[in-house]
């Protein structure tokens, strides 16, 4: 169960160096199964972007059936399996470090081929690359997490709209080039 209210808080350079501590722990544990890098996505690896102080982190493995494995290893590293709406139907897991009420990290398992995890990268590259996107996404997600700090269904759906959009865009762009 989630106890951390959604607060968001200004850009932190510190965040990079808690992404790449976690990602050898996680690349090292989860090297067998892995089917590339452990990424580093969400508004914490977009630098200068307000946030919540939870760093984002995917990864995509070569076959979901490794998932007893996978548990075992990310367990042994302090991971807790903290599953979320959906997870299941998609071949998906979720982690969360230090525990899942309070979180400082997150980390999203994929299977490879699944479509989110190439749309994550896009998403967080876009940004990087357009600070007037990310300065308008970081306003609309304090906008929501200052009207309801616990509604986590209601922040994901105000961002959605947005984030579609973006990703759209994204993808003309990337069309063009």
């Amino acid at each position: 169960m989630r106890h951390d209210p959604i607060r968001m808080v200004a850009y932190r350079p510190e965040w990079a160096a808690e992404f790449e501590r976690e990602r050898a722990r996680i690349a090292a544990a989860l090297a067998p199964w892995a089917a590339g890098p452990v990424e580093h996505i969400g508004s914490t690896a977009v630098p200068g972007l307000a946030a919540k102080p939870i760093i984002d982190m995917m990864v995509s493995l070569t076959d979901h059936r490794h998932g007893a494995e996978v548990r075992s290893a990310l367990a042994a590293l302090g991971w807790a399996h903290a599953p979320e709406p959906g997870d299941r139907e998609r071949s998906k897991w979720s982690f969360c470090f230090p525990d899942p009420g309070w979180r400082t990290h997150h980390l999203h398992v994929y299977e490879v081929g699944d479509p989110v995890p190439p749309s994550l990268i896009v998403f967080r590259d876009h940004l990087r690359a357009h600070p007037e996107d990310a300065t308008e996404y970081g306003r609309i997600k304090t906008a929501l997490a200052t009207a309801d700090a616990h509604d986590r269904p209601r922040y994901r759906a105000g961002k959605a709209p947005f984030i579609q959009a973006v990703l759209a865009r994204a993808t003309r762009e990337r069309g063009s080039t």
